[in-house]
């Protein structure tokens, strides 16, 4: 059960209704998901998270996709389903097929489990690869 209710776009207002109609523009939609609704519950980490993530994800040094499958991997790792489901499917839009998706799931398990077993391990780091 959510803490919160969403905010429906049909009761946002000032500056909630702003960002609804950016994120609408920008994206060229006429639906405004869950994720965006929840956090108009707080209209400035609405407008931060909004602005933040257009910066963020936009092509620069990395191009989209795969700004988008590593959005995928950290999501698997966190365990977020909204977000796991949400950028795959934006990645997929970005040109990533069902086959980098696959193996990217590959890669984030085996270095989780890799990972729990170093730190378990205590493995102490002896050399870098070049």
């Amino acid at each position: 059960m959510a803490v919160f209710n969403m905010i429906e776009e049909a009761d946002a207002t000032g500056k909630v209704k702003e960002v609804f109609e950016d994120i609408k523009k920008k994206r060229n939609t006429d639906y405004i998901n869950n994720f965006w609704k929840m956090l108009a519950n707080n209209p400035e980490t609405l407008e931060r998270t909004w602005t933040s993530i257009q910066q963020v994800m936009k092509k620069g040094a990395l191009d989209e996709m795969t700004k988008e499958l590593i959005y995928v991997a950290v999501s698997m790792t966190n365990s977020c389903e909204y977000c796991i489901k949400s950028h795959s499917i934006a990645a997929k839009s970005k040109g990533a097929t069902t086959e980098m998706l696959s193996e990217l799931i590959a890669v984030v398990a085996m270095a989780n489990e890799t990972n729990r077993l170093v730190e378990s391990y205590q493995v102490k780091v002896d050399k870098v690869y070049e």
